[in-house]
Formats: C-alpha cells, sequence, structure tokens
C-alpha cells in the first residue's frame, strides 16, 4: 500500500467514529461518549535552597552592597546619637524640683496642748492614753503634756523636775502612755515650766533653777520623751545656763529627733524675732488674740516672722481667752487662719470642738450643741487632713497679699505644687479684697471655708475682686500655673 492510500484510510476511519451513536460509551464499552482521558506529569516541588556561603560572600563583598552596610550604619548612630542628644537638651530645660527642707515631727502636722489633764480627764495620764485613738483621727503628731510634776506655789525649794505629781498619775503610766502614743506615731512633749502653780514661771529667778531643768531635760529624754516645752522662754533664755541646756538637745541622737520648745510673753515683734534668732529653740509658739480678733501689732507680728524666719521653727496658737467670749463660728476662722499660716499649729484640748468657758471635753450635751462641736470637729479634721498632704502648706513659701486692721490674705507656694491662698475677715463689716500678684490665676478653687452659703467648698471663686463676709475665712487653691 502506497502512502496515498494509507492517508486515505486514515481518513475514512476517522469518518467511521463520527459517525458512531452517541451512546456514552466507547466501542470498547469502558469509556464515556466526549471524554478524552489525558494523563498530566505531576509537578515536582521546587524547593527554594539560596545561595550558597560562597555565593554570598562573592555578592557581599560587591561594592554596591558596601556601601549599602555603611548607610545604614551610619544612620543607626546618627539617630542613636540624635535621641540622646534629645533627652539631654529635655533634661536641662526641664525645671528642676526645688530641695525639700529639712523636717522634724513637729512640722508634719498640728500638735495638742494639754495644759490642764484634770480637765482634759478625771483619770490623769491614764485618761490620756485612753484619748489617743480620739486625738489619732484629728492627724495630731505631737501631744504637748502637762506640766505634770512635783511643785508647790511659789517654791523653788519644793520643785522636783523628775518627779510627777500623784494627782496625775505616776511615771510607769507616763511610759505606758509614751509607749502606746508612739505606736500610733504621736510624739509626747513634756512641759517643764518650773512654776506652773505660782505667780511667775520661773519663781522671778530663772537662774536659780537653770541646774535642775538641765538635770530634768537629761532625765525625761532619756525615758523616751520627745522633747521639752518651756513657758516664758525669754526669761530662761537670757541666763548663762542657756546654752547648756540648748546643747542637750543638740547632741541627741537618733529619729526622730528631740525637740527643745516654747512660748514667749510680753515681746514687741523684734524681741520676738531676736528671740528666734539667738535662742536656737526648735519651736517658738506665738498665740493670737481670740476671740477679739488680730490687732495690728499681731498683724506686723505675723508677717516680720513668716518673712524673716523658716517655717520650722514658728508655731502659732489661741490665746487664754479661746471660746470664751463669743459663738463657736469664729473658731473656725482661726483653725483656718492657724493650718495656713507657715509653721505649726497648736491647739489647746477643746479648740477642736470650739468649747466655751466652763464647759468639759466629755460632758453630756444638748442635739443641738452637739452637731455644732461635731460640725467644728470635721472642719478641723479636713483641715488638718489638707495641711499634712500639701507641700505648699507644709513648707512653702509666704507671700503677703493684702492686710488691713481686720483682715488678711496671703499666698502660700512652693515648687510647682498645688498653690493656696488664705483670706481671713475678723472685723465686723464685709469687705472686698484686691488681690494682685504674677502668680495670681483669675479664679480658684475652694477648699475650706466658714461661709459655705456663699462660697461652697469645690466651687470657682473669682480673684480679682474676692469677697469676704464679716467673720469669716476661706483657703482657696490653684494648680501651679507653668
Amino acid at each position: 500500500m502506497n502512502k496515498e492510500d494509507e492517508m486515505k484510510e486514515v481518513e475514512l476511519n476517522e469518518m467511521d467514529q463520527e459517525k458512531q451513536p452517541m451512546t456514552g460509551e466507547t466501542p470498547t464499552g469502558t469509556e464515556k461518549n466526549g471524554s478524552v482521558k489525558v494523563k498530566v506529569p505531576e509537578d515536582t516541588e521546587v524547593k527554594f535552597t539560596g545561595l550558597s556561603k560562597e555565593e554570598l560572600m562573592k555578592v557581599a563583598g560587591t561594592a554596591g552592597w558596601v556601601r549599602t552596610r555603611w548607610a545604614l550604619l551610619v544612620l543607626f548612630w546618627l539617630g542613636w546619637v540624635g535621641m540622646l542628644a534629645g533627652a539631654i537638651v529635655i533634661i536641662v530645660q526641664a525645671p528642676r524640683c526645688k530641695p525639700i527642707p529639712e523636717m522634724h515631727w513637729w512640722n508634719e502636722g498640728p500638735l495638742y496642748q494639754i495644759s490642764n489633764l484634770d480637765a482634759f480627764s478625771k483619770n490623769g495620764l491614764k485618761g490620756v492614753e485612753e484619748k489617743l485613738d480620739y486625738l489619732n483621727q484629728m492627724k495630731v503628731k505631737g501631744l504637748v503634756l502637762g506640766p505634770v510634776h512635783s511643785v508647790q506655789a511659789d517654791q523653788s525649794s519644793a520643785l522636783e523636775l523628775t518627779s510627777i505629781n500623784p494627782d496625775f498619775g505616776s511615771e510607769s503610766e507616763l511610759t505606758s502612755l509614751l509607749d502606746r502614743a508612739h505606736r500610733k506615731g504621736i510624739s509626747i512633749v513634756l512641759d517643764l515650766t518650773p512654776n506652773y502653780r505660782g505667780v511667775s514661771s520661773w519663781f522671778n529667778n530663772a537662774a536659780s533653777v537653770a541646774e535642775k531643768l538641765k538635770k530634768a531635760c537629761v532625765y525625761w529624754l532619756n525615758k523616751g520623751v520627745d522633747g521639752i516645752f518651756l513657758s516664758d522662754l525669754n526669761d530662761i533664755a537670757n541666763t548663762y545656763a542657756w546654752p547648756s541646756i540648748q546643747g542637750i538637745f543638740n547632741k541627741t541622737e537618733g529619729t526622730p529627733k528631740k525637740a527643745l520648745m516654747g512660748t514667749a510673753s510680753s515681746l514687741s515683734v523684734d524681741e520676738t524675732s531676736l528671740l528666734l534668732n539667738q535662742s536656737g529653740v526648735d519651736l517658738l509658739l506665738t498665740r493670737l488674740p481670740y476671740p477679739s480678733g488680730l490687732s495690728g501689732r499681731q498683724v506686723t507680728l505675723v508677717q516680720r516672722l513668716c518673712s524673716g524666719h523658716q517655717e520650722t521653727s514658728l508655731g502659732w496658737g489661741l490665746g487664754q481667752t479661746a471660746g470664751s467670749q463669743v459663738s463657736r463660728t469664729p473658731v473656725k476662722l482661726y483653725q483656718t487662719l492657724l493650718f495656713a499660716l507657715p509653721g505649726t499649729p497648736v491647739f489647746g484640748a477643746g479648740d477642736e470642738l470650739g468649747l466655751k468657758a466652763g464647759e468639759a471635753m466629755w460632758e453630756d450635751v444638748n442635739t443641738t450643741a452637739e452637731e455644732e462641736r461635731t460640725a467644728v470637729r470635721n472642719f478641723f479634721k479636713t483641715l488638718s487632713d489638707i495641711k499634712g498632704k500639701e507641700r505648699s502648706l507644709l513648707h512653702g513659701e509666704y507671700v503677703n497679699l493684702h492686710n488691713s486692721p481686720t483682715s488678711l490674705a496671703f499666698l502660700r507656694l512652693w515648687d510647682q505644687s498645688e498653690r493656696f491662698l488664705m483670706a481671713v475677715n475678723w472685723g465686723n463689716d464685709s469687705i472686698s479684697m484686691t488681690l494682685t500678684n504674677d502668680d495670681l490665676p483669675a479664679e480658684a478653687r475652694v477648699r475650706a471655708t466658714t461661709d459655705i452659703e456663699k462660697l461652697a467648698v469645690d466651687s470657682k471663686v473669682k480673684l480679682e475682686k474676692l469677697e469676704l463676709g464679716s467673720k469669716q475665712a476661706v483657703l482657696l487653691s490653684y494648680p501651679f500655673p507653668g
């Protein structure tokens, strides 16, 4: 068969297949019509093996990659140096915090003076111990106790500064009081004013009892007492024995520091300032006349002491007539002032309640009187809490804003801490204070007030013209303007 005949036969076979019926089976009966079985070879998986070490070394050594690596390295170090320089600039330009002055326990909150143990408690020293929880609630940092030593009025020969008068208790009871008070964070100061039952605190001759005083200071400090208090301090401070007495407290070691405290009377502004400078006393208590209000001399004294002396050595208390002539409301005024002034507020027993003369601390009273006492006590607790938390009130600068014969306003500032503005009007008429200072904002927030109707707590008050009613006080605050 030639080639041409073969081609014809193939064509005829193809035509015969096209003419076959669509039965769904192949001529062999095993395949469906129109189906073509094609065998496709399976894909072979391609694995990436990367460059070999020799190939990498060849590529890495090329000029392009060398330049790229150097560029990235330079960029990294430039970025690191830039961040370091930025951090240094921020640190240098940031305002530095002022170093906090040295503070002692008597600078951290109010002191509570119990001069008459019989009036405070029927159980003497034991009764004081029973009231420590109450005093702790008032945020009291120290008790000024007594005098409790043995002495006969105006008889220096009968003076026994190291012996406790049995009417008040025993030395063992004092030791128990010390132990429990210390556990609660309350320090105990013992009043060793020699002739507390007589006319003259120092028997009209302070030098005659100086040696007894020195021995008593050493004795009681060794027993764990945290400080000694002396009335009419100017009398003993002018004797030859004073440097050796004062030196006893400089030699005491440990924490907390032992304190030498006292009060002075009948001194001019200059004499009081001089006593503070020369005596080396740790705390000098100045009593403000109450309830009559501050005189022009008292305002000058306050401003001179606050502006010219460290607040750590200043103490403020109320005069002996506290609560005897007026209602309890003015007590809040003085509480606000004492807590806001630079230094340590020193309150007598009952000042936190606004007791009137002749009223007892723990006597049962009617509902109205009890509510009034509770309100005054809560106000005291609020101020004590603010004082203990705010640096501006603890050791801030004093800036006078306004003063008149019947009113006073000042700022307390410390570094970048919250600022405080105190304004008080003990006069009989309302006043409008014009307050100017670069630090003052347009308005401030009320933190404590005696006039809750017009100056509600947490409300905002405009400072351009501060209105204050008669016998009212307000403590305001505002943030650091920086």
